[in-house]
């Protein structure tokens, strides 16, 4: 499991838009907004995959 930090997630909407935009990659993830971050299970493909639906859908994330 990896996880990454999106310092700009802040609401129950951003946690829609994030879940939204990695369930259409197909990716294992659990958005975590107490902690303004997602776990993301799988390799280093799938953490790429999501760092990029991540800035897709307006968000930057960094690795924890």
């Amino acid at each position: 499991m990896t996880i990454l930090n999106v310092p700009d997630m802040s609401c129950s909407h951003c946690v829609a838009r994030i879940t939204k935009a990695l369930e259409a990659e197909n990716l294992t993830f659990k958005v975590l907004l107490d902690t303004k971050t997602v776990e993301i299970d799988g390799d280093e493909a799938a953490v790429r995959q999501a760092a990029a639906a991540l800035d897709d859908a307006g968000y930057e994330s960094t690795r924890a």
